[in-house]
């Protein structure tokens, strides 16, 4: 993309968001800190409302200053449980700029991801709750030097931008056409052709997030209501589709892909949108977005997607009396084992202080047993990724192309994040541990290299095998995730002998076995087309289930990949 293209998408960002910002709900800024970073933010910042928050949150911010809690101090004066609000609450009606988002912990994007959604936040402590309303936008300041350093997913997929921010000149944005535009906004309606073109175009590019959908819906309104229009047109829809599904995109639309039905003959869209371009209103929506981004860069993304949704994924948390995290408190006596957390003790005592005073009044602070607090802590275990190989006759050779192909890159993303990876193969009459439990790449890499395909299909001995391999993971303290990539269909039993509908029951048997593991589990169906055995066997062991019939080694990888 140009320096002005990309000048002009940065300006047209900015402007929607000023317009709608709770709506839109925030952007994504890849960018170091920069004189062109502070101009953008600056001018946002002018557009906004006068008496509209902006709030800046550090990366070290506690959930207690994010949702608020019980203020100690005047709590304590007073003698009965006073609130102080957090910083979601303070920005309610305007934005949030969060500096090195990238960096930002697992629970402080648990939070922001949750107020995003609701548009408000709840604050819990002690036996106290409060709810406040926290409608605003999440400005993430990505600055990340390399692909693994990237904005949780949770929190790109709730902003409706994505973008690299440039100088925006003073002026850039009409401050009275945008107050305008505010003003306009809740009459303006999105004809539901736009929005057929829009989830088309979204579908085109492998975007497949509703929410991103719903983004763009939004943007489309925000467009129309800065031109002065009461209904988007399909000039509106493009726009929104650059900015919002564009930057996301992961795939180009293959031009050999059946054209979708056109929009019903109606006056939904103004006259000249409908007269304007050739061909189905998605279709222009699709060459609107082509025209966005750099074909060139495509791959490059979806490979920092894919690293960024690596599927040696963090372990689970294991609890820890004195190492760890911490991750608050609970009421508990210290003398039992933990630490005194004083503050926490403090907040519990606070607001019974006037009571306690008239019975006790030689004590400045009265702390009963109850009121004790200890830390809680966590410790990250580690994960393990078990890939279950359907290597029989069914699987074509092109199909099992495909599948060793994914394997490997997602090998190489959790052998990134220094998680374990194993590999078991069934075929013929049994299943076989190709790669234990390991973290050595070039093994794992050269033995599915030399992966053979044929023979019979033996899927209970490799759904028990994984199962197997998975409580013993269990027991090392990993977090186990079985991968199978398989079509479902099973033609040897555990006894070794052959026949269809023996070898299914086994399968089912095995299926049932795995679900009451209770273990993170996903079926990637590997047939050329969806097979209603595998979507069967999938909901027998509780697993999530993956259609790709259409899908090569990197889309496999990041559908896997996917959280």
């Amino acid at each position: 993309m140009s320096a002005g293209g990309a000048s002009e998408i940065a300006v047209k960002a900015a402007a929607l968001l000023a317009v709608d910002p709770a709506g839109l709900k925030g952007a994504v800024l890849r960018a170091p800190p920069s004189p062109a970073l502070d101009a953008w933010l600056t001018a946002l910042r002018d557009a906004q409302c006068a008496d509209a928050p902006w709030r800046k949150l550090p990366v070290s911010a506690s959930a207690g200053r994010l949702v608020g809690g019980l203020d100690l101090s005047a709590s304590l004066s007073a003698g009965k449980p006073l609130f102080e609000r957090g910083l979601l609450a303070e920005a309610d009606g305007g934005v949030i700029v969060a500096p090195m988002a990238e960096r930002l912990e697992a629970e402080t994007a648990a939070i922001l991801s949750t107020a995003l959604d609701e548009g408000m936040v709840r604050a819990e402590r002690d036996g106290f709750s409060r709810v406040e309303p926290a409608r605003f936008a999440l400005l993430l300041i990505d600055e990340g030097a390399g692909d693994d350093e990237r904005v949780a997913d949770a929190l790109a997929d709730r902003v409706a931008f994505i973008l690299e921010p440039v100088a925006v000149g003073a002026g850039a944005l009409d401050s009275r056409r945008i107050a305008a535009a505010r003003a306009r906004l809740a009459g303006v309606d999105v004809p539901e052709p736009l929005i057929e073109g829009l989830a088309a175009a979204a579908l085109r590019y492998g975007v497949l997030s509703l929410r991103v959908l719903m983004l763009a819906v939004t943007a489309a309104r925000a467009s129309a209501a800065l031109e002065a229009r009461d209904k988007a047109t399909e000039e509106d829809a493009a726009l929104a589709a650059a900015l919002v599904i564009g930057p996301r995109a992961i795939s180009l639309p293959e031009e050999s892909s059946p054209d979708p039905a056109p929009p019903p003959e109606s006056d939904e869209t103004s006259g000249d949108n409908e007269a304007g371009g050739e061909g189905p209103l998605a279709d222009r929506i699709v060459e609107a977005v082509k025209a966005s981004i750099d074909a060139a860069l495509l791959a490059a993304a979806g490979s920092r997607r894919g690293a960024a949704r690596a599927s040696g994924r963090s372990g689970a948390m294991r609890k820890s009396l004195t190492r760890g995290r911490p991750y608050g408190s609970r009421p508990c006596d210290p003398s039992r084992g933990g630490r005194l957390q004083l503050i926490d003790t403090l907040r519990a005592a606070a607001p019974w202080q006037k009571i306690r005073g008239r019975m006790n009044s030689a004590a400045p602070i009265a702390v009963r047993r109850d009121d004790l607090r200890i830390a809680r802590f966590r410790r990250p275990e580690q994960s393990l990724a078990i890939f279950v190989v359907d290597a029989s006759g069914s699987a074509a050779m092109q199909r099992l192309g495909e599948t060793k192909g994914a394997i490997e890159q997602l090998f190489a993303q959790s052998y990134s994040r220094r998680d374990e990876v194993a590999l078991i193969a069934f075929r013929k009459a049994g299943a076989e541990i190709l790669v234990p439990p390991t973290r050595s790449l070039v093994r794992a890499r050269r033995l599915l290299a030399e992966l053979p395909g044929g023979g019979g299909t033996p899927l209970a001995a490799g759904v028990n095998a994984a199962a197997m391999m998975a409580v013993q993971a269990g027991k090392r303290g990993r977090t186990p995730t079985i991968v199978f990539m398989t079509d479902g269909r099973a033609n040897v039993a555990l006894n070794g002998e052959g026949g269809r509908e023996a070898a299914q029951r086994d399968a089912v048997a095995a299926a049932k076995k795995l679900r009451s593991l209770g273990m993170r589990v996903l079926l990637v169906d590997t047939s050329a087309r969806p097979e209603p055995q595998a979507s069967a066997l999938a909901a027998e062991m509780g697993a999530q289930y993956l259609p790709l019939p259409h899908g090569g080694a990197r889309l496999i990888a990041s559908a896997v990949a996917r959280p």
